[in-house]
């Protein structure tokens, strides 16, 4: 089973930008579908991105949508998502996971998360 450490979150002014990492562990991580979630307090999780194990094909959420980019080095067994334009709505603990493709993340049944990493946006 793969390892997943979620690094980048903080807090910054909206308007502004974060790029979250996501490091996994195993020797086939190359094989692997990757993407993010997120959880506010109080609210349900919500499909954020994911990506195919090429990178050939990307899905997003509707809130990420034109602002956020999620991306793969498989070299480097590494996953991110570069967030733009972030909003106090953004605020939420940024998941990273492993599923089976991109329809199943999208709805988020996944494999396997990290702990999460707390992005705070203030207005």
């Amino acid at each position: 089973q793969v390892q997943l450490v979620e690094s980048g979150g903080g807090l910054v002014q909206a308007g502004g930008s974060l790029r979250l990492s996501c490091a996994a562990s195993g020797r086939t991580f190359n094989t692997y579908t990757m993407g993010w979630f997120r959880q506010a307090p109080g609210k349900e999780r919500e499909f954020v991105a994911a990506i195919t194990w090429s990178g050939g094909s990307t899905n997003y959420g509707d809130s990420a949508k034109g602002r956020f980019t999620i991306s793969r080095n498989n070299a480097k067994n590494e996953v991110y998502l570069q967030m733009n334009n972030l909003k106090p709505e953004d605020t939420a603990v940024y998941y990273c996971a492993t599923g089976p493709n991109i329809a199943t993340m999208t709805n988020l049944r996944i494999d396997s998360r990290g702990r999460g990493t707390q992005v705070t946006v203030s207005s």
